[in-house]
């Protein structure tokens, strides 16, 4: 299950992530995509319009520390030939994306 933590994006950091991706939109919000927790630090992916292999992720920690980050994609896809690919970043704590039996998740929501 995906963590349910949610957390603005503030106005200079949703301009600036608009100059550095090619995407036209960027949310004002952003849902933590790592598996289910409560304290640390939270992910929340904005765009992958950045460069070919990258996304920019919205990372938060506490209530002000909020920065935007741009972070390889996670290179590991599920077991088999249909393997589907992790729609984190690399080196993220925790299970994959498609490790996450208990719901359906998808790296665009």
């Amino acid at each position: 299950m995906r963590c349910v933590h949610w957390r603005r994006v503030p106005l200079d950091l949703a301009r600036e992530a608009w100059e550095q991706s090619a995407s036209t939109y960027i949310d004002r919000a952003a849902q933590c995509q790592l598996s289910a927790h409560d304290e640390g630090e939270h992910f929340g992916l904005l765009t992958d319009a950045v460069a070919y292999g990258t996304a920019l992720w919205l990372h938060w920690h506490g209530a002000d520390e909020v920065e935007l980050v741009v972070l390889p994609d996670c290179p590991v896809a599920a077991p088999g030939p249909d393997g589907e690919g992790c729609c984190l970043f690399a080196d993220h704590a925790v299970q994959h994306t498609w490790e996450d039996a208990l719901e359906e998740v998808s790296c665009t929501s």
